[in-house]
């Protein structure tokens, strides 16, 4: 008999399935970015548009800042300034790296808080919030990570499509 999962095991699973494990719905984010240039990363659809760089460095803002929230951490500060979206100037390759180096560090940090988090406490309401708990939050940013793989693998389709016409 097939042993039963635990929420902090289903929990995991569904970060490692949108960020980068092997998943049944296709590309997780990390594979999304796999031989995306600095270039590509930057391009932008339309002006104001989002283009990667932007998704990804959202994400790992995001990730950050559901961690900091399972630990009770007051603001401590994002590596890069500013908040949810950043508008940088266009990066190097080495910058692009760094970042995409940054969202797996991210991604790492909120995977153990995850796994260290009292599995008595998952259903209960985080400290100052009216609605979140440790299950919603963590499972929105899973599906955080699925929607805005999409939106890179759609804006990877536009960028090569438009060079090839």
């Amino acid at each position: 008999m097939a042993r039963r999962a635990n929420a902090t095991e289903l929990l995991l699973h569904a970060l490692d399935e949108a960020y980068g494990k092997s998943a049944w719905h296709g590309p997780n984010l990390r594979s999304s970015l796999r031989g995306v240039t600095s270039r590509e990363a930057s391009w932008r659809p339309s002006p104001g548009r989002h283009n990667i760089r932007d998704l990804v460095l959202h994400a790992a803002y995001w990730k950050h800042l559901v961690r900091r929230r399972l630990k009770a951490e007051k603001r401590n500060a994002f590596p890069i300034p500013g908040h949810n979206f950043f508008r940088l100037p266009n990066p190097s390759e080495r910058e692009w790296r760094a970042e995409r180096a940054l969202l797996e560090r991210e991604h790492r940090a909120l995977r153990q808080a995850v796994a260290s988090y009292p599995a008595s406490r998952l259903a209960h309401k985080l400290p100052g919030a009216s609605r979140r708990t440790p299950i919603r939050e963590v499972f929105g940013i899973a599906l955080h990570d699925v929607y805005h793989t999409g939106q890179i693998q759609t804006l990877k389709v536009l960028y090569r499509t438009r060079r090839t016409r």
